[in-house]
């Protein structure tokens, strides 16, 4: 099985319109489960403490293979997903790993 970490700083410089941003992309991202079916799994959630050193929202999503992922970055939905994501992003750092 492959674990899909992906982790972003938001663009906004108001902490609360980076927040509102951050519970956005966590919503948007978790409305995802049930609609890819390549996601055997998915939990996407907006930093809840230290808003000046931490980042902004992160997801951990589970796939049966590294296929399974190519085929869920292209899904039609999660591409919808990412549209709204790099409209309000900063930065990315993203991790794939065999659990």
């Amino acid at each position: 099985m492959i674990r899909h970490v992906v982790t972003w700083k938001l663009a906004a410089e108001d902490a609360g319109e980076r927040a509102a941003q951050a519970a956005e992309v966590a919503r948007r991202l978790n409305a995802l489960d049930g609609v890819v079916p390549q996601l055997r799994s998915i939990s996407a959630g907006a930093n809840a403490a230290y808003p000046d050193t931490n980042w902004d929202v992160t997801l951990v999503a589970d796939f049966d293979s590294i296929a399974a992922l190519e085929e869920y970055q292209v899904h039609p939905a999660h591409e919808e997903v990412v549209a709204y994501v790099r409209s309000v992003v900063a930065s990315r750092a993203a991790v794939d790993f065999e659990v």
